[in-house]
């Protein structure tokens, strides 16, 4: 008869205190972080190490770099290009660009 294996990778049982954890309800999601600002803009000029300068529609011109998700499907940008971008309510001056709008 063969030996068995241990199973391993199983999930720690709870002990008699711990709870499950509990539900977070999008009020809870508000308190807990600050919303990113979206916002619009067109590409004004391209720094190195994927950098962009982006003009606003309000006029006013943030460093953005691109997202994570971008940089994995390979989208290009240039000059003239309308993006979305998100910000922090923390840092005006910076940004993400997260979508070519064209």
């Amino acid at each position: 008869m063969p030996k068995k294996r241990p199973q391993r990778n199983r999930r720690p049982s709870r002990g008699p205190y711990q709870q499950r954890p509990q539900q977070r309800t999008p009020e809870d999601e508000e308190n807990a972080k600050e919303e990113a600002i979206e916002l619009d803009g067109v590409i004004t000029s391209v720094l190195a190490g994927t950098m962009f300068r982006v003009k606003l529609r309000n006029g006013h011109e943030v460093l953005a770099h691109i997202s994570g998700k971008m940089r994995k499907r390979f989208i290009r940008l240039v000059i003239g290009d309308a993006v979305k971008i998100e910000m922090s309510p923390y840092d005006m001056d910076k940004a993400r660009i997260v979508y070519r709008i064209g």
